[in-house]
């Protein structure tokens, strides 16, 4: 298990030490035999992807769609050709809007009008940002914590740009720069993701679970059916925080379109179809896209990657339902949802009870194919 955020750390306990991931196998199967005669079903469905993940590593080959299933507690369907174009389109729109051009140069071109952030800045225009932004976003979903933020610099050659993790109201955000590029807009755009979206939901969860009892099971991780939420909400704040902000706008539609190439490559690659193939695909559909970048998403999402061929699904599927959430319900409505999601960690099955109306998370299928 990778735990990415413990809401009740338990300070001078140590643990039981563990002989082999079968022995973790064994544990978990009979925590989970003793959650379904007691019929607690969240618990049930957090050892059901604890296992799923485990057995992964142990070897197991799950389909996509299974395996996605038990883990991030939603379908693999995908969305349509259509719908993907539509979303590049509108985030199209909004690029030429500021005379960026579609093509090799796009993301170089929205950086220079964005403005070049060095990295050592990187940090403290982060929490500026978060600072100026704290007080809407308490008066918007009514969380009271406030945690203790440390912002980490490091060089580590993995996909990840940003990462965030801590403890109770300990948080520890880390920025890697070998991967991360920064611009006074996406300063702004990831202290609403890691500091206003993860860090203070994560220890809002944590002053909840320590003040009372809770049905949800205060040990996050990443292959787990929180996720869609959290990385769902993250990406998709500034639309409700300050939708005013078209800067801000521009790279959530533009974020959001990339995703759901992602996710047409990540099915892809499972349904088998071929690496000559999907590389043109993703050319086609994204054109600043180098070589690197796609063997980079390609392999990320392979079967040979159990944590990140279940955690990165949470991306799209999370961002397309937040996004429909800002553009399709009533503010009133959508506040509603948000300030639920600060309280409690969601599950898709959940996120679909509050909004029967909204889109089916992890599309409603019919994805491209590709040869």
């Amino acid at each position: 298990m990778i735990i990415d955020y413990d809401c009740k750390p338990r300070s001078g306990e140590e643990a039981d030490p563990i002989a082999s991931r079968l022995d973790v196998h064994r544990r978990l199967s009979e925590l989970k035999s003793a959650a379904c005669a007691e019929q607690d079903l969240n618990l049930v469905e957090r050892l059901t992807a604890d296992l799923t993940y485990l057995e992964a590593l142990l070897g197991a080959q799950r389909s996509l769609e299974d395996y996605l299933l038990c883990t991030q507690g939603c379908a693999a369907r995908g969305w349509s050709p259509d719908y993907v174009v539509s979303r590049g389109a509108l985030a199209r729109e909004l690029l030429k809007d500021r005379d960026v051009s579609w093509g090799a140069q796009t993301l170089n071109e929205l950086e220079h009008l964005e403005g070049a952030l060095s990295p050592v800045d990187a940090p403290s225009a982060i929490r500026a940002a978060a600072w100026e932004l704290q007080p809407r976003l308490r008066d918007y979903s009514g969380v009271r914590a406030e945690p203790d933020i440390a912002i980490e610099t490091v060089e580590v050659d993995d996909y990840w740009a940003y990462w965030l993790d801590g403890a109770s109201q300990k948080v520890r955000l880390r920025l890697n720069l070998k991967n991360a590029k920064f611009t006074t807009v996406r300063a702004r755009q990831f202290a609403l993701h890691e500091l206003l979206g993860h860090a203070i939901q994560y220890a809002n969860l944590s002053l909840i679970a320590n003040e009372s009892h809770v049905e949800w099971f205060p040990l996050f991780s990443v292959h787990a059916t929180n996720q869609v939420l959290f990385e769902g909400l993250a990406q998709a704040l500034p639309l409700f925080m300050i939708s005013e902000d078209s800067d801000l706008a521009i790279r959530v539609r533009l974020d959001h379109y990339i995703q759901l190439v992602r996710a047409e490559l990540h099915i892809a690659l499972n349904e088998g179809s071929s690496i000559a193939s999907c590389v043109e695909h993703a050319h086609q559909r994204v054109p600043w896209w180098t070589n690197e970048d796609i063997a980079g998403i390609l392999s990320d999402r392979g079967i040979n990657s159990p944590l990140l061929r279940t955690y990165l699904w949470a991306y799209p599927a999370g961002c397309d339902w937040f996004v429909n959430l800002a553009d399709q319900a009533s503010p009133t409505f959508a506040q509603e949802v948000i300030s639920a999601a600060y309280l409690a960690p969601l599950s898709p099955k959940q996120l679909e009870a509050k909004w029967p109306a909204g889109p089916p998370i992890g599309g409603g299928g019919r994805s491209v194919r590709l040869r």
